[in-house]
């Protein structure tokens, strides 16, 4: 196995690994979470030698957040592994380069969200040992319902647009591409 840290001049790679992510890829979001020094993008290959090894099997991303009066804290943005590679050590690899990094640029801890029937994620980061709040609630505000993360609830009515009366509104499949089956 074999662990690669992206930079900004990798968002190629970064595109080639566009089927471990929940959405295609967009190089300029890319760039812009590359090349921000408190943004982190590990790939993982498998054997250097392998067949596969210029293919991307997981990746973990992380982010910095600082506040003053508590200092940095490193916040496990996703981790994916492709399900052929999965029970392999991967995620547990990947997550312990992340938790490293982390002690490296300073930081005083780090945290996940996980949802809480997510058991593949759940045990693989208790592989990890990490502590377990039970207290934590995490609650989201959509600032833009045309995203592609944005999921309303079935109840919810979609906003006013500015799209002309009559027209149809693109869908988000349309504007984003296909969601993908995430890890």
């Amino acid at each position: 196995m074999h662990l690669r840290w992206m930079t900004a001049a990798d968002v190629d790679r970064i595109a080639a690994a566009e089927p471990l992510f929940d959405y295609p890829v967009r190089a300029q979001w890319a760039r812009r979470f590359v090349g921000d020094g408190s943004h982190h993008l590990c790939l993982a290959y498998p054997d250097p030698e392998g067949p596969d090894r210029d293919r991307a099997v997981g990746f973990v991303s992380g982010v910095e957040i600082t506040h003053p009066d508590k200092g940095t804290e490193m916040m496990l943005y996703e981790l994916a592994v492709d399900e052929a590679y999965r029970r392999r050590g991967f995620g547990t690899a990947l997550i312990e380069a992340l938790a490293e990094r982390a002690r490296d640029r300073g930081c005083y801890g780090m945290f996940v969200l996980v949802d809480t029937d997510n058991a593949a994620a759940l045990a693989t980061y208790a592989n990890t040992n990490p502590a377990e709040s039970a207290t934590a609630v995490m609650l989201t505000w959509p600032l833009d319902p045309t995203h592609a993360t944005f999921e309303p609830p079935a109840s919810a009515t979609r906003p006013p647009s500015d799209t002309p009366a009559g027209a149809a509104e693109p869908s988000r499949s349309a504007l984003f591409g296909p969601r993908k089956g995430g890890s």
